[in-house]
């Protein structure tokens, strides 16, 4: 499987949320062969609703499906616990994360729950988040449920 082709969705998602000025997490979710079943960026501030986070949005964009065990959720940042929950609960069998340098998130969880965990630790991944943390705080802050 091409991780780069796949997290490069993502990163497209966080960028338009960066963009729009949210906070830069994308995700995308695909079959097993690599197929584009939605994809979605985080959009707490522009909606104005906390449970659109990126991979909540890209879940939601992809429609019912009966299992999610051959699915592959990719996403920019490691997820959150919220968005761990989500990987849980529907069985997401692979999650591949762009990086987890600046939140590590449920990754450890999910590993011990059987699931299959890839941290690819781009480079851009990792800079984007750096720098989108260093510039809002109180925004990171929010969007961790942080004080």
């Amino acid at each position: 499987m091409d991780y780069a082709r796949l997290l490069s969705i993502a990163i497209e998602e966080a960028k338009l949320g960066l963009a729009e000025g949210g906070v830069p997490v994308g995700a995308a979710l695909f079959d097993s062969n690599g197929i584009l079943l939605g994809r979605g960026h985080n959009q707490r501030v522009q909606q104005g609703d906390p449970s659109i986070h990126g991979e909540t949005d890209a879940f939601r964009k992809a429609g019912r499906h009966k299992s999610y065990r051959d699915k592959i959720m990719v996403t920019t940042l490691a997820p959150c616990w919220y968005c761990s929950g989500l990987v849980r609960q529907f069985g997401i069998g692979t999650l591949i994360v762009g990086e987890s340098v600046n939140f590590s998130g449920g990754l450890e969880w999910l590993r011990q729950c059987g699931h299959t965990v890839i941290d690819v630790a781009s480079a851009e991944c990792i800079a984007m988040m750096r720098d989108f943390i260093k510039d809002h705080p109180d925004l990171w802050n929010e969007d961790i449920g942080a004080d």
